[in-house]
């Protein structure tokens, strides 16, 4: 259904205090006694849980690209990091330890992008294993993101820990991707499922 801002018995608790995610207001949505015209109804009765599934697939791969986004933005800035640093007379780009670093940090994340390319045209194209690939690439994207994001804070060193840096707030906003749209876990859950049915 849907319950238009305004109805008697609608209400909204406290902003929540976050982590991250700062710019997307979050609070509980009370509901006491509302009465919703039935032209409010979305689909058919009792086909709320299915409608809402439906949408998942979809949610899986949003949350995905935020993570690769956000960790492709940390790779930049890490290398622009890297080519202006010096460190014993050189910059940090100079150190072989670090451009392997960051290159398995690029190639982590190009595999990531990879598979939720596939998995948005499985969606797209209502292939039947569809929700298992958005669940890959949801489970890949949101792991891979925090990692690269959480790798070049570490390149900045002090300096990324700082609210100077943008790396830090990407490191707070990426962690909650792990979480939102079914965690982690259910991911694998939902793969292993795919996998091991029949």
């Amino acid at each position: 259904i849907v319950v238009e801002n305004g109805t008697p018995g609608l209400s909204f608790g406290a902003q929540e205090r976050k982590l991250g995610w700062h710019s997307q207001p979050t609070a509980m949505v009370n509901f006491e006694d509302c009465r919703v015209p039935v032209v409010n109804l979305v689909g058919e009765e009792g086909q709320g849980f299915k409608i809402a599934m439906a949408g998942l697939d979809g949610g899986r791969l949003n949350i995905g690209a935020c993570s690769i986004g956000a960790a492709q933005a940390s790779i930049d800035r890490a290398i622009d990091y890297m080519q202006e640093r010096k460190q014993f007379g050189k910059p940090l780009a100079a150190f072989q330890a670090l451009q392997f670093r960051i290159a398995d940090m690029a190639t982590e994340l190009e595999a990531a992008r990879l598979l939720l390319y596939k998995a948005a045209q499985m969606v797209t194209e209502k292939h039947p294993d569809a929700t298992q690939f958005a669940a890959m690439a949801k489970r890949l994207a949101t792991d891979t993101g925090f990692e690269v994001v959480n790798q070049a804070l570490q390149l900045h060193g002090g300096y990324g820990y700082l609210r100077d840096y943008p790396i830090e707030r990407y490191l707070r906003d990426l962690r909650v991707h792990q979480i939102l749209e079914g965690t982690n876990e259910v991911m694998r859950l939902i793969v292993s499922r795919a996998l091991l049915k029949g």
